[in-house]
């Protein structure tokens, strides 16, 4: 169907201006004008004629919409949006408007959006974020995480009925066996319910934090990140290669900041005691027992721990 503009602009030619008029014809009897006729009796065809315009877009983008070739190739001339028209009476006369209408395509599409920008990652491979969730998958890939998973499903519905509380979860347990996975859908179910949240993953952030040590910007930006989100996960705490300021002023900042007010989550392949060993030894002053004691004052009384029991299921879908 050629555009209205280019016919009306070409009426100085008789056999055009007949074109014109048979185009208009045929578009005041198209089954979505008679529909919205028949719908609203009270709309005069002579103000349908004074919106071929807006009418002949509602019936091209109808079309389109009808035969969608997927939202990234979508021809309306607002991508993902349609139009659609309403009738309203304004000083006794029922006249015609149109409003851009986001597709169910485009509203998911800004859902999904919206989802992801409550969650921040930091050295975590955004495909863990975003590789979609299986429920059944997730419960029934191995059996002997089902108790963990199903405490992870509970504070999940508890969170979204009644609210955060101030109590995180250690989710422990050997290589492999999907800890970071199930933080990263627990991240995820709660950000749709809209819950901030940022998950770190600890070697990577303690190598960063040596270097960036001296920008002071950048280090208060991320930490007041971590400090003020709703949810944070420090996952595989106990791999990173510690040194006291990281340990003392860093770390130990964030988890002062948050402890009593915001929940904090942790994956590990340590139990709790192994953690507190580690966190006592840093690589320039070797082993302090009670600045280890320290932290773990402000982690153990805090979390409910999970042990998490399974397979390797790495270079697997989990």
């Amino acid at each position: 169907m050629e555009s209205m503009g280019e016919v009306l602009r070409s009426m100085n030619n008789s056999a055009l201006r007949q074109r014109s008029r048979d185009l208009e014809q045929n578009l005041l009897n198209h089954p979505l004008v008679k529909q919205l006729q028949a719908e609203h009796p009270e709309l005069d065809e002579s103000r349908l004629r004074l919106h071929l315009s807006r009418l002949y877009q509602y019936v091209e983008e109808s079309r389109h919409c009808a035969n969608c070739p997927g939202l990234e190739k979508c021809p309306n001339d607002f991508q993902g949006h349609y139009s659609k028209l309403t009738v309203e009476t304004v000083g006794g006369m029922a006249d015609l408007y149109e409003r851009k209408t986001a597709c169910n395509l485009k509203i998911a599409q800004d859902n999904q959006d919206s989802i992801r920008k409550r969650i921040r990652s930091f050295y975590v491979d955004e495909r863990v974020l975003n590789g979609g969730y299986d429920e059944i998958d997730i419960m029934g890939k191995d059996p002997r995480r089902v108790s963990a998973v199903n405490r992870i499903f509970d504070y999940i519905a508890g969170a979204k009925e009644n609210g955060l509380t101030s109590r995180g979860i250690y989710l422990q347990g050997s290589f492999g066996t999907g800890k970071t996975f199930l933080m990263c859908y627990m991240l995820h179910e709660l950000a749709i319910a809209g819950y901030s949240g940022v998950i770190v993953y600890m070697p990577d952030f303690i190598e960063e934090l040596k270097l960036i040590m001296m920008d002071n910007q950048k280090l208060k930006e991320m930490v007041d990140t971590m400090k003020n989100c709703d949810l944070l996960i420090f996952d595989d705490i106990g791999a990173e290669n510690l040194n006291p300021w990281a340990r003392d002023h860093v770390l130990g900042a964030i988890l002062n900041h948050r402890m009593n007010r915001k929940p904090t989550f942790y994956t590990s392949n340590y139990p709790l005691d192994g953690l507190e060993k580690h966190l006592s030894i840093t690589s320039k002053d070797g082993e302090e027992i009670y600045k280890g004691q320290r932290l773990m004052d402000r982690i153990a009384p805090f979390v409910d721990v999970i042990p998490l029991y399974g397979e390797n299921q790495r270079g697997t879908v989990r």
